[in-house]
C-alpha cells in the first residue's frame, strides 16, 4: 500500500492555472496514453482539496443530460475543506478539515490492501509530505506553459531529493515522472 500523487502539471509547475481552472489541461486529452487506467485500478481511497472537488462538480454540472452526470469515482472519497460544499447523491464523499494524519489513517483502512491517491491539489500533497505519509509522485508534464498558477507542490524538498524511479513518453504531449518520497528523519539518538 502506498499513498501517492498522482496528477498533471505544466511544463513550468502548474496544476492549474491563475483561474483555479484545468480547462488547459482537457484540450490535450491523454487519458488513453497514459497510466491512469493501471493506476485507478490500484486505488482504494482518495483524498483532494476543495478546489479540485468544485471542479469535478462544475465537470458534473456541464452534461448535456443529468441523468449521465454521475461521480467519477467509486472509492470513498475525503475532500479536505474548510467551507461547506454540496455533496453528490449516491456517492462516498466525506468532507474534512484540520491535520491529514488521522484521516489518511481512515484513508488506509478504507484502501484496505490497495493504495491511497492524493488527486490534488499540490498544498494538500504537501502537508501530507509534511506529516510523512507521502510515499511516490507520478506526474504527467504536459507540453504547455502557463506562467502562473497553483503549483505541482509548494514544498522545498531537496535533502533528501525525491528519487526518480522512471521516465515515460505518453504520446506526443505527456511524459510521465515516477518519484520515490524519501525524508531525512532525525537521528533518535
Amino acid at each position: 500500500m502506498k499513498t501517492q500523487y498522482y496528477g498533471a502539471s505544466s511544463l513550468d509547475g502548474f496544476i492549474a492555472d491563475e483561474r483555479h481552472s484545468l480547462d488547459w489541461l482537457d484540450r490535450l486529452d491523454a487519458s488513453d496514453m497514459t497510466s491512469y487506467g493501471e493506476f485507478i485500478r490500484d486505488v482504494g481511497a482518495i483524498a483532494m482539496g476543495s478546489s479540485t472537488y468544485e471542479f469535478i462538480l462544475r465537470h458534473l454540472a456541464s452534461v448535456e443530460d443529468p441523468a449521465q452526470a454521475r461521480w467519477p469515482y467509486e472509492q470513498p472519497s475525503w475532500v479536505f475543506t474548510s467551507r461547506t460544499l454540496p455533496g453528490v447523491p449516491g456517492a462516498d464523499i466525506r468532507f474534512v478539515s484540520g491535520d491529514v494524519a488521522p484521516v489518511h489513517a481512515e484513508m488506509v483502512a478504507a484502501a484496505g490492501e490497495k493504495n491511497v491517491w492524493i488527486a490534488g491539489g499540490g498544498e494538500l500533497a504537501g502537508q501530507f509530505y509534511d506529516a510523512g505519509l507521502l510515499d511516490e509522485l507520478i506526474i504527467q508534464i504536459a507540453s504547455v506553459t502557463l506562467g502562473a498558477g497553483a503549483p505541482l507542490l509548494p514544498r522545498r524538498i531537496d535533502d533528501p531529493s525525491l528519487r526518480l524511479r522512471s521516465v515515460q513518453m505518453c504520446g506526443e504531449g505527456f511524459a510521465e515522472l515516477r518519484y520515490e518520497v524519501r525524508y531525512a528523519w532525525p537521528d533518535p539518538s
